[in-house]
């Protein structure tokens, strides 16, 4: 957060950005919600072009490899799929399921359990409906203006290392005009471990 003095010249809690959002909210919880925009094979298509093929696959163990050589009839039927998802409102509980994997954290004792990130690979189709949904969830928020700047998690090009360039670059612009910079980095230890789920999903 770049500061002038005491005064944040950033503030991602502005009031104005805050009632922006609220009444976006607003507006999705007012819509008729058994009108879902249905998917298409177009759509499916594209989401699956953007599928990385090094993805280690879940339960189900199609690999995304297998999901880019599907005929054009495999993926009407994989819209269709997802349209029902979308229609009944009802997730499939096997594209719940994960794989989990433990890899050792570099540096660590091997016979500590703590010492090893777990790794939940999920279903691969599931995870295809989600990647939809995803790129809608960024369309409207960018086109609502409800993403702000600052915002940089689960955007397309907004890689870590742009952040840290546009970082730098106010660190050193704040140097030449002799302000000084704030930084608030923030480690939460097994923060999933231990949040409230309930009010994160109400958040």
């Amino acid at each position: 957060m770049e500061t002038t003095g005491s005064v944040p010249m950033t503030d991602p809690s502005v009031p104005a950005v805050t009632e922006m959002v609220d009444v976006a909210l607003r507006s999705y919880f007012l819509t008729h919600g058994s009108e879902p925009k249905l998917t298409n094979p177009g759509e499916v298509h594209e989401a699956i072009k953007s599928l990385k093929v090094t993805k280690t696959p879940g339960p189900n163990g199609i690999p995304n490899r297998a999901l880019k050589h599907l005929p054009q009839r495999a993926v009407s039927l994989l819209a269709q799929i997802f349209n029902v998802v979308l229609c009944t409102h009802h997730f499939p509980a096997a594209w719940k399921h994960a794989r989990v994997i433990s890899i050792l954290k570099p540096r660590k004792d091997p016979a500590l359990p703590s010492s090893y990130r777990p790794i939940s690979l999920l279903d691969t189709i599931g995870k295809l409906f989600e990647k939809i949904l995803l790129a809608r969830i960024l369309h409207v928020g960018s086109e609502r203006g409800l993403m702000r700047d600052e915002q940089f998690g689960f955007r397309p090009r907004h890689s870590t290392s742009l952040l840290l360039a546009r970082l730098v670059e106010m660190i050193t612009r704040n140097f030449g005009e002799k302000r000084l910079t704030d930084a608030i980095f923030i480690d939460v230890a097994k923060a999933f471990d231990t949040v409230w789920i309930d009010g994160l999903l109400y958040k």
